[in-house]
Formats: C-alpha cells, sequence, structure tokens
C-alpha cells in the first residue's frame, strides 16, 4: 500500500468512526395501538437515513400515561419522544415540560395539518407536539347483520334509546355475537373517552359554571345506568376489563354487531388482512340524546419531546420523519393506503389512493373539523374539551371517576354508590386545588 492509499484508509476510518460517535440512541414511549406499532415496524427506514438508533417502550395507554406523567413531571429524563394526546400537549407545553415544535424546517408544511389539529396541540400560540394521527368517534356496525334484522342505516344522528332497540335487535349471544362492544377498562382515556360523551348527550356536565361537580346530577344518573344496563344486557362477558384495543379486536373477529369508538380504527376494521369483517362493516354518527353538543369527540395522539432530554436535535428530526407527508405516503405504499394515519393532514384527504381505499375517509374528515371542544355541553361549563377537560387536576379526577363506573359495571357497586364516591372525590380535588373556595 502506498502512502496515499494509507492516508485515503486511515481517512475513511476517521470518518466511520466519527459518524458512529456521533450516533444518538432515542428512547421513545409509545401506545400499543395499531398505528404506532406500524410505525415501529417502519422506523428501521429512519436509523438506516440517519445513523441514530431508537429504543422503543411500548406500553398499554393507561400505563403509558401513568409512566410518562411521573417522568415528565420529576424532569427524570427516561424519555426523549413520548406519545402524548390533545389533553396532555397544551398543558404540558404551558407548564415548560416540552419543547416547542415550530421550527421543523419549511419542508414540514405546517398549514398543511388540520387548524383543529393543531391548535388542540398547542398553548400560548406554540405548538408542543406534532400528531400523528387525530379522530373523532363514530359508531361501527355489521352491515350484514342490520340487514338481517331488517334495520336500516341511520342517516341522522339516533339517540341512546334508539341506539339501545338496534343493539337489542342484532344481540345474539347464542351465535357468539354481542349487540354492542363498548369500552368497559377504567381510566380517564379509556372508559371514560366513551362514557364522558355519552354523559354529555344525556345532558351532563362535569362541573357547573363556579366550578363545582356535578357527577351525583340526575344526568349522570340517568347516563351510567343506561349504559351499564345496556351493557349488562347486551355486552360480552368481562366488559369492565374491556378497553378500546380489546373492542376493536372482538370487533374485527365478527363477535360485536355495534361499536361506538374512534374514528381512527377504521384503518384497522376496513383492512382485510386485519378484520374478518372489512367487507361487512359500515359506519354512523356516535348517539345523542337530551343533546347533539359532545356526542362525537376529539383526540389526536402526537409526539412530543421532553425538556428534560439531551437529544433535543435528533428527537426533532425523528418526529418531523414520523409525521409528514412523505412518512403518510409510506404507510399508503408499504401497508396498504387504508391503513395510513388519519385525521392530521389536508394532503391525506386529497389523495385519491387513499380516497377510493378508505370509504370513511371524508366522514372522519368531516367529524374531526365539526367537533367543538369549546361547547361539549347542553349547559354553559367553564372548560374546554370533549371527553376530557382540559385542566392539570382532570387527569386525576378521571381515572378516579372511571373506576368507580367500572366497579358498577362489574356488579361491585350500585351505580349510585359509584356517582356518589365520585363526587365526593372530584369536591375534595377541586377544593385542594383552588377552584372550590
Amino acid at each position: 500500500m502506498n502512502l496515499k492509499s494509507a492516508l485515503c484508509a486511515v481517512s475513511a476510518l476517521v470518518s466511520v468512526t466519527a459518524t458512529a460517535a456521533m450516533a444518538e440512541e432515542l428512547t421513545i414511549a409509545t401506545v400499543n395501538n395499531a398505528d404506532m406499532i406500524i410505525m415501529q415496524k417502519l422506523s428501521p427506514k429512519w436509523e438506516e437515513a440517519t445513523g441514530n438508533t431508537l429504543n422503543w417502550v411500548v406500553l398499554e395507554e393507561n400505563v403509558l400515561r401513568q409512566r410518562v406523567t411521573t417522568d415528565i413531571a420529576t424532569k427524570g429524563g427516561s424519555f426523549d419522544v413520548i406519545t402524548i394526546g390533545a389533553y396532555e400537549a397544551p398543558i404540558w407545553g404551558a407548564q415548560d415540560w416540552l419543547v416547542a415544535l415550530d421550527d421543523l424546517g419549511d419542508d414540514y408544511d405546517y398549514e398543511d395539518i388540520f387548524e383543529p389539529v393543531r391548535n388542540g396541540l398547542s398553548a400560548n400560540g406554540k405548538l408542543y407536539a406534532v400528531p400523528f394521527y387525530a379522530e373523532s368517534s363514530f359508531t361501527f356496525y355489521r352491515t350484514d347483520l342490520f340487514e338481517a334484522a331488517g334495520i336500516e342505516k341511520p342517516t341522522e344522528q339516533i339517540t341512546y334509546d334508539q341506539f339501545g332497540e338496534i343493539v337489542a335487535k342484532v344481540h345474539d349471544p347464542d351465535n357468539g355475537i354481542y349487540g354492542t362492544c363498548q369500552r368497559g377498562k377504567a381510566g380517564w382515556g379509556e372508559n371514560m373517552a366513551f362514557v364522558g360523551p355519552m354523559v354529555n348527550a344525556f345532558g351532563g356536565r362535569w362541573f357547573d359554571e363556579e366550578w363545582n361537580p356535578t357527577i351525583d346530577s340526575p344526568e349522570w344518573h340517568n347516563a351510567i345506568n343506561y349504559y351499564v344496563d345496556l351493557m349488562n344486557n347486551y355486552g360480552p362477558p368481562g366488559a369492565s376489563s374491556n378497553g378500546h384495543n380489546e373492542n376493536r379486536a372482538l370487533f374485527a373477529d365478527g363477535k360485536c354487531a355495534t361499536w361506538v369508538d374512534a374514528t381512527s380504527a377504521a384503518g384497522y376494521i376496513f383492512n382485510p388482512n386485519e378484520s374478518t369483517v372489512a367487507d361487512k362493516t359500515d359506519f354512523f354518527q356516535a348517539p345523542k340524546q337530551e343533546t347533539s353538543n359532545g356526542t362525537g369527540w376529539f383526540w389526536a395522539w402526537a409526539l412530543g419531546i421532553p425538556t428534560s432530554s439531551t437529544k433535543v436535535d435528533v428527537a426533532k428530526d425523528f418526529v418531523a420523519w414520523a409525521t409528514s407527508k412523505e412518512y403518510i405516503e409510506l404507510v399508503g405504499e408499504s401497508e396498504g393506503w387504508v391503513a395510513a394515519p388519519p385525521g392530521t393532514r389536508t394532503s391525506t384527504y386529497e389523495n385519491e389512493a387513499y380516497l377510493e381505499a378508505a370509504p370513511f375517509a371524508k366522514t372522519v374528515e368531516t367529524s374531526i373539523l365539526a367537533a367543538d371542544p369549546s361547547n361539549p355541553t347542553r349547559d354553559p361549563v367553564p372548560y374546554t374539551g370533549i371527553q376530557f377537560v382540559a385542566i392539570p387536576e382532570f387527569q386525576g379526577i378521571g381515572n378516579y371517576v372511571g373506576q368507580q363506573v367500572s366497579a358498577a359495571l362489574a356488579g361491585q357497586q350500585s351505580v349510585d354508590q359509584a356517582l356518589a364516591n365520585s363526587q365526593q372525590f372530584a369536591v375534595r380535588e377541586m377544593t385542594k386545588a383552588g377552584y372550590i373556595k
């Protein structure tokens, strides 16, 4: 080897060593739902392009919230990227727990993100998380079971009373088909994501205009008694243990005739590679009752960066990639367009390949744009949020109420006791926090 060749070899070795030394490992905490599992599957493409690596911590939804909340509040620094939602992002951003994400570059195309989604992840005019997907809620139903029972698809928003009548007609437990599958697993983002909008429909609210809890009210009693009766008469066994993922699996396996849940699940239910009922499922609006206000929820799962991370620049590169137009195209091309992350970008709903593959696309877009977190209830309230209340104290209150409602569903206590316990707890927490003088 001559001197020139030797110098070139040394230079190449130094370059490789320097690149390896600069590579970072990001630890990302995420939820174990279908869209995030696809992100995990495709992330090696980002790793190969950047030389960085990802350490995945994939958790069930309730566990994720607990771990991430504890870590970010204590500035533990365990995670460089976290999966959070429209509840946490503005609250944590305002507390300087999250890095602002307004500087991901001109090609990121912020204007392409639906305005309500951007607003829902912002505080004080700054974006603190970027949306992976967004959703409202609607009613999935089995077209073959409706046809056999002589039920026509509702063309207008029906009431929960009417929904109950439909459910009774399609309930067929002898053949392993239950009239309805609704969330029962305790958690403010699990059973209360369904129960909260249902309480709204029955004319209820979490707090009055003076921040006094109203959980032990006639409207709440009517809603929760309806819910418990509905699920005990027409739901699957063990419903108090079923959350979003469990019900999605039951519906996809043909065990449920109806299911009121996230519009984002449509990409799974209508995917013949995942669902046995992809060709015999349709949807209509989530029911109303005394009012239509707050009956279709609004949510976005998003990626944020804790201020405790020491790898912010690399983390920004990853979250920009994972929530970009290019990533959505990658999912469409590799996993099928029906599986593309929904509800975030205008360009997705202008893509003919997506519109052709996803019969639910326009309904989802309309539902998300129509959801109004500023007007969630029949009676006036001091808060924003449809299936949650946008105050820090709600997480604890919502989890407690979720536990009480789940216990009532399981027959461990009466609805009256569940709501009395919930009211007492909420009054104590709101007094402690200074809302009630």
